[in-house]
């Protein structure tokens, strides 16, 4: 962070990131005595280390809408970028990351100067900010794609991110969810983060997805409270997940490429202190999976002492409860080391011990029996070898460590409980968490329990919802579409905003609101919209469309062709929407017998034979005299996109336009100091 003009520089501010001196004596010590990597190829490690992180980006969204996003990138940004290369420049390196299916994932680097120089690169630049912003892009580090990928997800999956903030891999397992293209799967999402703030940038990420499949919590993932799920006879039981993600709290020294402060603070007492939470929240996550089931543990951390050795440390006490599944074919072209089955433990200057009997008394405190590796005689029973590290010189990214963990049988007679409204392991999780809280000052365990406070209330509707009824006339909903999933946020008052979630995410938080503290759930149905031409008080909004879709009664909805959908698009201004009259026949006659009010608007791009055929369904509004398409910019600038529209006057050159106001503000202040105390004006030259 760069320090404000004329504010003095004390010693604790950051250092801008350009004045940092990236070197560390005792990092670069430590991971040439740990051999992180072949000696002769440790130099080359260490260059890579100190050079800027190429940028990446996934293309999201359905299958028909994530191929043609493709067929767009690879078309027409990427191609115009090679056509514009400067031969006297360093030619653009972006590519496809060869292990992420369907190409759907790609590297590039591409710097601000870069951009400000070629037209095709600002282009491209601002392609990705503004489509981002619609969801059909996920701006996201190429080693994070890694570990969601591994899970092996299936759409009927109960899932659960333990440490999910800021939120980049809940929205990669959402979209593996949603793989299938099924409005609601069966399965869901649970986001946890112990950060009350970084909740909220979980559920940023989370609405870009428009799931009702995900419900955000917030929680400290170590001693995490058991969830309830309900059985169709009304009783309940824990609820056991089939797949969990488990990516840490580390030191991160694997991001030293994005977070070059980290070279000033690193000292290998970051690792010991980190261990202990480490293993609680992966042993906790253990805990809360299903037999057969599958975890993730991941860092973005180099150290041994934070990955093999929380692994080692787990395989050891849960005995043979848990193994390490190799995962190297679902990954192919990546570029990785195997999990180290050796190492050393130091202490904070650098006294390395190969057992604890070696520790120094005066490090006992820190350096713990656990963080040591297996004997030798004993490392073929814990494989750990099939463990991932990814190294920054080996494919050009950060550095990153993956285990894959499948749990074989059951921790211990407890596991399943007797008494499902009160298990053994929700008193352990009560304890656990007044003990930690007991920890905590005085002022921040009242803050802690006022937190807990301050959500609005998930009211579902009732069979006998009042407002329900007008809904599902006006829209002709399908009777076999499950009222009781809409929500609201408060229990008095006119509602505002209709909610949905799937069957299973909505008993989760009927069961649970009272142990669990949930965020955020439901994406927005129903959005109140007092017309006087209107006989239903509630419009469709687009985030939920594609989850009601299947229900809405054939009246409500109108297929529009290309050109038609274009002036929708490029016109789309309540006050100023295209006439009726101007659009094409088919539409007229379409349209005519339509009552004002929200609509459904349907666009097919019809290529014979597509194997992924383009469909979009939009949300529209159905005037007294003009039709309009109800979007953000943002999705606006998307659909034109997609089918072949002229989004030129969104496409500002934000460099040149600051380039230009520049010039402008310094003609202003020429003129000003031209003008004599007279008021007489100075012609300029």
């Amino acid at each position: 962070m760069h320090n404000p003009k004329n504010q003095p520089q004390n010693s604790q501010d950051r250092k801008p990131y350009n004045d940092i001196i990236k070197e560390n004596e005792k990092f670069i010590q430590y991971y040439k005595i740990q051999k992180v990597c072949p000696d002769e190829e440790f130099d080359e490690f260490i260059t890579c280390l100190k050079t800027d992180l190429p940028a990446t980006f996934r293309i999201t969204g359905s299958k028909g809408e994530a191929k043609k996003m493709l067929e767009i990138v690879q078309g027409q940004f990427i191609k115009d970028c090679f056509k514009q290369e400067d031969p006297e420049q360093k030619p653009l390196n972006i590519f496809p990351l060869p292990w992420y299916p369907d190409k759907l994932a790609w590297q590039m680097e591409l710097t601000r100067k870069d951009i400000r120089r070629c037209e095709a690169y600002y282009k491209l630049h601002n392609f990705l900010i503004s489509e981002t912003e619609h969801g059909t892009i996920s701006r996201q580090e190429t080693v994070s794609m890694i570990p969601p990928l591994v899970l092996d997800i299936q759409p009927y999956h109960k899932i659960l991110d333990m440490c999910a903030a800021p939120g980049s891999k809940t929205a990669q397992l959402l979209e593996l969810l949603h793989a299938k293209d099924d409005p609601i799967p069966s399965g869901y999402v649970i986001a946890n983060d112990v950060d009350n703030k970084r909740c909220y940038m979980l559920v940023h990420q989370a609405k870009r997805l428009n799931s009702p499949c995900v419900a955000v919590i917030n929680h400290d993932s170590a001693v995490l409270p058991n969830l309830k799920e309900s059985h169709p006879d009304g009783s309940t039981q824990q609820v056991l997940f089939d797949r969990i993600l488990c990516d840490v709290p580390c030191s991160g020294d694997g991001t030293l490429r994005k977070n070059p402060d980290i070279w000033l603070k690193w000292t290998p007492a970051n690792a010991l202190n980190l261990h202990g939470i480490q293993y609680r929240i992966l042993k906790r996550g253990v805990e809360l999976l299903k037999v057969g089931g599958r975890i993730v543990y991941s860092t973005c951390s180099l150290n041994p002492v934070e990955n093999e050795s929380v692994i080692h440390r787990l395989l050891t006490e849960t005995e043979d409860a848990v193994r390490i599944v190799d995962v190297h074919n679902l990954l192919p072209g990546l570029k990785y080391s195997p999990g180290m089955e050796k190492w050393l433990v130091g202490s904070r200057n650098l006294e390395f011990y190969e057992t604890f009997d070696e520790v120094d008394e005066k490090w006992r405190t820190t350096i713990r029996p656990q963080m040591f590796p297996p004997k030798e005689e004993d490392k073929s029973k814990f494989n750990l070898n099939k463990c991932i590290r990814i190294l920054p010189h080996q494919q050009n990214t950060g550095a990153f460590f993956v285990a894959v963990l499948e749990k074989t049988a059951p921790l211990n007679s407890k596991e399943k409980p007797s008494n499902p409204e009160q298990s053994t392991g929700d008193v352990a999780n009560d304890v656990g968490k007044r003990n930690n809280e007991d920890n905590l000052p005085q002022n921040q365990r009242k803050k802690r329990r006022k937190d807990g406070y301050r959500e609005d209330p998930f009211v579902f509707f009732k069979e006998d919802e009042k407002v329900w009824d007008d809904i599902k006339s006006f829209y002709e909903v399908d009777s076999a579409f499950d009222s009781t999933c809409l929500l609201t946020r408060c229990h008095v008052g006119k509602k505002k905003n209709i909610y949905l979630t799937s069957n299973a995410v909505r008993d989760l938080v009927l069961q649970n609101q009272g142990n669990i503290k949930f965020i955020n759930t439901g994406v927005k149905a129903f959005v109140r919209c007092d017309n006087k031409n209107m006989k239903c008080a509630f419009r469709i909004a687009n985030d939920g469309l594609e989850s009601i879709y299947p229900f809405i009664g054939e009246d409500r909805k109108v297929s529009i062709p290309r050109d038609d959908l274009i002036k929708l698009l490029m016109n789309n201004d309540p006050m100023h929407s295209p006439p009726i009259n101007t659009l094409s026949e088919s539409v007229q006659s379409r349209v005519a017998t339509l009552s004002p009010g929200s609509c459904v608007l349907i666009y097919s791009d019809n290529i014979a034979n597509a194997q992924e055929p383009l469909i979009l369904h939009i949300s529209g509004w159905r005037g007294t005299t003009s039709l309009r398409c109800y979007m953000t910019q943002h999705s606006t600038v998307h659909l034109l996109r997609l089918i072949g529209g002229d989004i030129s006057k969104y496409d500002v050159n934000k460099f040149k336009k600051q380039e230009n106001d520049d010039k402008e503000d310094a003609i202003s202040e020429k003129m000003d100091e031209a003008v004599p105390e007279n008021g007489d004006h100075i012609k300029l030259e």
